[in-house]
Parts: C-alpha cells; sequence; structure tokens
C-alpha cells in the first residue's frame, strides 16, 4: 500500500531550479572553474562590500549568541488562506506562482503588455476571494518598469482587504529619473507591503536577507508566523554596513549601467531583440523556435559562460544574461557571437 504525504497541490509542486553553480558546468563539461563567467543568476559582480565583510568578521565573536530575533517572512502564508486567491502578472517572477500554489490558492495569472505588468488588468481581475497581489518593479525576469504615478493609482483603487507586495528588489539600480517614494505610499495604504533584498545591489546574495515595510497590521501578522531568530547573526551585520555603504551602491549602479549598455550594443549589432531592462540583467531572444533558448544555452555553458534560459516563465526563446564586469560581459559577447554564427 503506498502512502503519499503531504496535500496533493504540494506535491504538484515543480521545485524552483536556481542557476548552475560554476563548479557543476566546470565538472560537467571539463571546464577550469577560474575561467567560468556566472551571468545567471542576477547577482552583484563585484562581490560583496569591504564593509559588510569587517562587520561580518567583528559579528563572529557573537555566534556563541542567538541573533536579534526581528525579520520577514512569505507575506503570502500571513494574508491568504487555501482556496483564496492571488493575482500577479505573466512573466513575473516565479516564486510568485510557488508561494500560491504551496498555499492551494486560487492564481490568477494577469496576461503581460511588452513583456511587463497591466496594472490595470490585474486591478480589474481582482475578485472576492483576492487577499493579495503581487507586483515587482523593475520585475524580473523581464526588466520592465513601471512608473511611480501609475502604481499610486492603482493602489489608490485596491479594495483595502487585499494586500499588495510592491516587490523592490532592483530598485537600487533605477536612475535618479526614475525614483518615487514608495515609503510615503505604506504610511498612507494599510494594505501596502514593500519589500527589498540585500541579494542584488549590495552584494550579498550568499547571506539571503532583505526587509519589508508596511504598516503594524500588516508586520504583526507576518510576525506571528516567522520562524524565530530567521536571519542569522552575520547576515545581519553585513546587512547593517551595506546598507550604510553609498560609495559601494553607487559603483554597483554605475557599472551596471556601463554593463548593460555594452551588452544591449552588442546585441543591437547581432540583430537581437532585448527587453529593455531597469534592473541589472536583460532579456534576450536567441532564435525563433521554442528549443532556442535551450540550444544556445547549452552552447554558452560548453564554452564557460553561464546565464539562464526561461523556458520554465514560458519564455523559451529568450535568455536572461546578468550584467557582469566588463571582462565577464565580453567573454559572454564573444561566446554569444560564436554560438550563433555556427547555428
Amino acid at each position: 500500500m503506498t502512502t503519499s504525504f503531504g496535500p496533493s497541490y504540494v506535491r504538484a509542486i515543480a521545485p524552483y531550479v536556481a542557476g548552475k553553480p560554476i563548479s557543476e558546468v566546470a565538472r560537467e563539461f571539463g571546464l577550469d572553474e577560474a575561467r567560468i563567467v556566472k551571468l545567471a543568476s542576477n547577482e552583484n559582480p563585484l562581490g560583496m562590500p569591504e564593509s559588510a565583510k569587517t562587520a561580518m568578521a567583528q559579528a563572529a565573536s557573537e555566534l556563541g549568541r542567538y541573533p536579534d530575533a526581528n525579520a520577514f517572512e512569505l507575506a503570502a502564508h500571513a494574508f491568504v488562506e487555501k482556496n483564496q486567491s492571488v493575482v500577479y502578472a505573466q512573466y513575473s517572477f516565479a516564486v510568485y506562482a510557488l508561494a500560491t500554489q504551496g498555499l492551494g490558492a486560487r492564481a490568477i495569472v494577469v496576461p503581460a503588455v511588452e513583456y511587463g505588468h497591466d496594472l490595470d488588468a490585474m486591478l480589474a481581475a481582482i475578485s472576492d476571494d483576492t487577499r493579495l497581489v503581487f507586483v515587482a518593479n523593475p520585475n524580473n525576469p523581464t526588466g520592465t518598469f513601471i512608473d511611480g504615478a501609475t502604481i499610486e493609482a492603482f493602489l489608490s483603487k485596491v479594495p483595502r482587504h487585499v494586500a499588495v507586495v510592491l516587490d523592490e528588489a532592483y530598485t537600487e539600480y533605477l536612475g535618479a529619473d526614475k525614483r518615487y517614494d514608495s515609503i510615503a505610499w505604506v504610511r498612507r495604504y494599510p494594505n501596502l507591503l514593500v519589500s527589498r533584498t540585500f541579494s542584488k545591489a549590495f552584494g550579498l546574495a550568499g547571506l539571503r536577507v532583505g526587509f519589508a515595510i508596511a504598516q503594524p497590521e500588516l508586520t504583526d501578522l507576518m510576525n506571528r508566523l516567522r520562524q524565530p531568530f530567521n536571519v542569522n547573526t552575520l547576515a545581519q551585520a553585513a546587512a547593517i554596513a551595506a546598507l550604510n555603504d553609498k560609495p559601494f551602491l553607487q559603483k554597483s549602479a554605475e557599472l551596471n549601467a556601463q554593463g548593460y549598455l555594452r551588452l544591449t550594443q552588442a546585441f543591437d549589432k547581432l540583430g537581437l531583440e532585448y527587453v529593455p531592462s531597469h534592473g541589472n540583467f536583460v532579456l534576450v531572444r536567441v532564435g525563433n523556435d521554442d528549443g532556442a533558448g535551450n540550444r544556445v544555452n547549452l552552447e554558452l555553458l560548453k564554452q564557460g559562460v553561464i546565464v539562464r534560459p526561461v523556458g520554465s516563465y514560458g519564455l523559451p526563446q529568450w535568455l536572461r544574461v546578468t550584467i557582469g564586469l566588463p571582462e565577464e560581459n565580453e567573454a559572454f559577447i564573444a561566446a554569444l557571437e560564436k554560438t550563433l554564427a555556427t547555428a
């Protein structure tokens, strides 16, 4: 007799697949790890700031004690019950779908417009049982951006019993002309939660730390669900240091802008379609058939370049390429040119 553990909606989840690590590509293709370029996971190519390394070293002496207990957990678990609904956009971050399915909730996936959010359609899609809406700005994996006025107009119309998570994982890469004050919106909209991460521009991807800003009614719910001490001492120390390291953040943004220009110039030269991006990555179309993304990705891997195929997002003809250091960008461009020339 076979016993199946757990709810059927959990067993039906396809686990999130992370970008290939350098060590795995080296083993699989017999390559030298030192020559492999990883542009798959939207990490900061500058790595961790020295300020964060110093803070971690100083915090190491306290590792025998529990860390500060205040932190943040998935909003979906706090706001949504089984069979209620969650609204998010087509081509938005894969974890929104995983979180929804993991709750046994109903996903309302709103078709994208030019690979980005259609907020009017998302507003219209909210139903009586909707309890949560995810909005990523800039969006991953497409890099699209919604201006502040459009988002605030959307927030003003969302029913107050529906929580809105504004995911700003890539906001530090925005130019000054694109910035808006989402923290001021939190003061006006009690159903808004703004989430940010230290994994991208701050260079702390391996520490898995971020933060959220919301009014007490929302944060109180999440505080009741989160695991105790869910952000470790070293991660907290590094995050505090990185948050105050303005020169590192500026250097990261400048490097990203230069890299974006180089990659898009190369795509233009190759005649490749890409989505204008406001993050630290570019979504580029590398063929016309549904096997194009995986095929080109494999050839790039053979040359020691790791990017991200996005067929799981319904974009099998595309690749998402993280903007790297200048030499990493050049290695990718050379490998891509070679791959397309022999296709």
